[in-house]
């Protein structure tokens, strides 16, 4: 008589990633519900996130929206402040500090930047994951709906949570569209045909099959496998980085309450089944752990339960685990400060001295200059773009060269905020005044009662070279 035993159960380990089985198939990873002061605050800052993205697209801050990048007409809003394409270079600063801000919360605090505000955990832990708790109950119960046959009471669930989750990344992917066109454009292609705004019906509809996708079947696959920062981590982590940690002096050997000779881990196993990834935070530092505190929380109601002390797994560096003590201010961390400053300042005194307004002087394409009854003709456009939030009237004037006859069909013109107008400019001198290196310059500036904003324009004049 053969004996058939339950096969072994898997745990977690540092060789393989959990959420793949060793067939190569998916393995869902359902955590655990979980209380505790982090995620209070986590839930609370999440509320708070999504409510802002959610609202943002609403604000309006000086008639114009609070945040817009609106790539077809090339005009970006930023909090009162109104950017067009000739301003994208700021763009490098803004890019530059972020990237600097990330790296040094890394080399402060591990991942918690991916455990609190990335937008994957935001909207998946904070939004996707609470749906799926309601509709198909906590983690053993849909564990075991995985398992069971496909049934009526199976087909509604699934059935009923998919639709929510479509509804809910129709939103997220509607409200990203608002970043991206007015919102009343937004609203108006919402409630209209498609083939009137294919290209904002086709933006939509690709954003929400993609995050259905990630939020349904993907989810923590983007942060173990495509998150860039997460590959990131081992190089921003050192010695005193403060991570989720497992204190193995105080924990090891691992055994239950009852019995004298173990550690204080009672190896419940409760920690591996509240993480987002699926990992054994006892197995020390791994590049899935994403610093959500899932772990902490649930240990640490663990030792409460058992009459010990909590933070056998907590918030630490590698020298606190294994000194007790920790050393804020190093090296990498300053210079990421430093960079970071830098960036900001740069920034801040480039939006502040960049121009209101934007005057060129372009020659006309396909035509140099030509000769007509003894003057040279030159033919060059006068590009105005108002770069500032509110209409301004411009008033333009030809300085030089004093040998020639500028002709401006229109001096003083009004522009709305970020309009932009090319007016021709003819430029005659005479033959035998004309020289090489002369130049045409116009000075534009504001008009009305507030202080003046000067800009020169200045163009080479082209001529014959000999008399």
């Amino acid at each position: 008589m053969v004996t058939r035993g339950r096969p072994p159960v898997r745990r977690p380990d540092l060789d393989t990633v959990f959420s793949i089985n060793p067939d190569g198939s998916r393995n869902s990873i359902h955590t655990a519900d979980v209380s505790g002061r982090f995620q209070t605050r986590k839930q609370l800052l999440w509320f708070l996130l999504l409510g802002v993205y959610l609202a943002m697209p609403w604000v309006k801050i000086g008639g114009n929206p609070a945040v817009l990048i609106d790539i077809p007409a090339r005009h970006f809003f930023l909090f009162g402040n109104t950017f067009n394409a000739q301003d994208f270079w700021l763009a490098f600063f803004f890019i530059t500090g972020l990237g600097f801000t990330l790296f040094m919360v890394a080399a402060l605090f591990g991942r918690m930047w991916c455990g609190y505000a990335c937008p994957q955990t935001v909207f998946l832990e904070g939004l996707f994951r609470r749906v799926e708790r309601w509709i198909e109950g906590p983690a053993p119960a849909r564990h075991k709906l995985d398992k069971a046959p496909w049934t009526a009471g199976k087909l509604l669930r699934r059935g009923g949570k998919l639709l929510v989750f479509f509804a809910l990344a129709a939103v997220i992917a509607h409200s990203l569209l608002g970043y991206f066109m007015p919102v009343e454009r937004v609203v108006l292609a919402m409630t209209s045909s498609p083939t009137q705004h294919p290209t904002a019906f086709l933006f939509a509809l690709v954003v929400t099959l993609i995050l259905f996708i990630n939020f349904t079947w993907f989810r923590e696959q983007l942060c173990i496998v495509v998150c860039p920062y997460g590959r990131l981590q081992g190089a921003l982590y050192d010695y005193e980085t403060l991570l989720v940690g497992y204190d193995r002096e105080r924990g090891e050997p691992r055994g239950p309450a009852t019995e004298s000779g173990h550690g204080h881990c009672v190896d419940c196993y409760r920690c591996v089944a509240v993480c987002p990834t699926g990992i054994d935070i006892r197995n020390g530092t791994q590049m899935e752990c994403i610093g959500c505190a899932n772990c902490i929380d649930a240990c640490d109601e663990v030792m409460l339960k058992t009459g010990r002390p909590k933070g056998l797994v907590r918030y630490d560096s590698q020298r606190g685990f294994e000194t007790g003590a920790r050393k804020f201010v190093r090296p990498r961390v300053f210079l990421y400060a430093v960079l970071l400053v830098i960036g900001v300042s740069a920034f801040l005194v480039a939006t502040t001295w960049r121009t209101p307004f934007e005057a060129n002087l372009r020659r006309v394409p396909g035509q140099a200059f030509t000769l007509e009854q003894e003057r040279v003709h030159n033919v060059f456009d006068l590009h105005l773009i108002n770069k500032q939030p509110v209409a301004h009237t411009f008033v333009a004037k030809a300085i030089g060269p004093a040998e020639a006859e500028v002709v401006l069909p229109q001096t003083e013109f009004a522009l709305q905020s970020l309009e932009d107008r090319k007016m021709p400019v003819h430029v005659f001198v005479p033959r035998a005044s004309f020289r090489p290196g002369m130049q045409l310059e116009i000075e534009v500036r504001t008009g009305g009662d507030a202080p003046a904003m000067v800009r020169r324009a200045k163009a080479p004049l082209l001529g014959p070279s000999g008399r």
